[in-house]
């Protein structure tokens, strides 16, 4: 039930204001501040004027040095217990993406994000505490959920004199419209993702056979989403066709089929070909390459392979499951040896961590309504690294809100609050 979610970098360097449609013809708007515009060279606390406002800079400044992370030429750089805030009210907002780094070869660091709905008289944290351990931009999303006027404060928590960058400040307007939902996303959309080319790390692929929200500057999925029964299952052999996906927005690269090779990691299937073998149109599907995450082999080969085979297994007793999995962190461990952070010429990002959280219902229909407190739900975290091929899949079970920690989704968000709570908490021992 977690709102903080984290992503790959938002590339946009200067503050605007953008329209676009939402499902049902709603009109939202994004604000991105990118520090371009203002000065600010010492830690002295200081009231600065950026693009968007006035905002209060607090043991903070803005960074143009080469060591200052950035995606334009300039960024605020934050140290000790410094702070960011707006000086100004956002007319609302919905979700919140803020890109964040380490500054030069600083240590880890840790932040978090408050916001204010009374003029700044009173503020609430917003999501779960942010660590920042990355030299390159990584982008944390959260959900504020506010119809109304909303200032925002971005502030350190830890790390000591470590000091960390912040950029494109993204604010997008709230709206009550829902992002579409299929089949796949019948217990909810983990990070609220949208057919909208501004939100190109948060962007929803609704596929017939899983839903994807996808993370154009990982090159890979923030998650996958898929319903699986037994009408999913049947003789369609392996298609191993792997290859690019063209339903990507115009101009976004399109992870190649064999952009892996070489790389010592696996096409590691989120939705796997072994739950797509009703038709040879579905199992082909799965061989996308935005159905796909850099893995070690021995973490795609072993225990990752086996929970998908028990998942059928379930499937064959009379159950139907719904499924969501991903990646998270970076740098892994394949058969090259060695932590790798990116692969195909930087166009896809390796995750340090796989994830995956199911629910287990018997076969019916109106799933969301038969959601109790008894359902079953399995989550795991493994390692993406080598010499883990032998362990057993169970060993790595923990809670769905551990996951949810860990990554920021928010998943089965269409069950009752109440049951969510009893459900997630709770580690699978069957």
């Amino acid at each position: 039930m977690r709102r903080l979610r984290n992503y790959g970098a938002l590339a946009c360097a200067l503050a605007l204001v953008a329209a676009f449609a939402l499902p049902g013809g709603a009109r939202a708007t994004t604000t991105t501040e990118g520090f371009e515009s203002g000065t600010k060279t010492a830690y002295a606390a200081a009231d600065v004027s950026l693009a968007t406002g006035w905002w209060y800079f607090d043991d903070a400044l803005i960074g143009n040095l080469s060591t200052d992370r950035k995606t334009g030429s300039a960024s605020a750089r934050i140290r000790n217990t410094g702070s960011i805030k707006t000086d100004f009210d956002f007319a609302s907002a919905g979700t919140v993406t803020i890109q964040h780094a380490v500054f030069g070869t600083d240590g880890s660091s840790t932040w978090e994000l408050w916001a204010s709905t009374n003029g700044g008289s009173s503020y609430a944290k917003v999501g779960s505490t942010v660590t920042t351990s990355s030299t390159s931009l990584q982008t944390a999303t959260f959900t504020v959920n506010s119809s109304g006027a909303v200032r925002l404060s971005i502030r350190k928590t830890g790390g000591g004199t470590n000091r960390i960058n912040i950029d494109n400040v993204a604010v997008n307007s709230y709206s009550q419209s829902p992002p579409p939902a299929g089949e796949h996303l019948t217990m909810g959309n983990p990070t609220n993702a949208v057919v909208d080319v501004n939100q190109p790390n948060n962007y929803l692929l609704d596929k017939p056979q899983y839903a994807v929200g996808y993370s154009r500057d990982n090159g890979r999925p923030n998650w996958v989403s898929w319903h699986l029964d037994s009408t999913w299952l049947g003789s369609a052999t392996r298609q191993n066709d792997f290859r690019n996906d063209t339903t990507l927005p115009s101009g976004w690269y399109q992870v190649q089929g064999t952009d892996y090779t070489g790389s010592g990691f696996d096409r590691g299937h989120h939705c796997p070909s072994g739950d797509r073998t009703n038709t040879v149109t579905d199992n082909s599907a799965t061989f996308l390459m935005t159905n796909m995450m850099p893995q070690a082999p021995d973490n795609n080969q072993g225990p990752w392979e086996a929970l998908e085979s028990y998942c059928r297994t379930l499937v064959s007793s009379g159950n139907e499951l719904y499924i969501i999995a991903g990646g998270t962190g970076s740098g892994g461990t394949g058969s090259n040896g060695g932590v790798t952070t990116t692969i195909a010429n930087g166009h896809v990002t390796v995750p340090s961590q796989t994830w995956k959280v199911i629910m287990v219902l018997p076969a019916g229909t109106n799933d969301v309504s038969r959601v109790t407190t008894s359902t079953r739900t399995i989550a795991v975290i493994m390692p993406n690294t080598q010499g883990i091929r032998n362990n057993t899949w169970q060993q790595y079970r923990v809670s769905v809100d551990q996951v949810e920690a860990l990554t920021g989704y928010d998943f089965f968000s269409n069950v009752d609050p109440s049951i969510q709570a009893v459900i997630e908490s709770r580690v699978d021992n069957q």
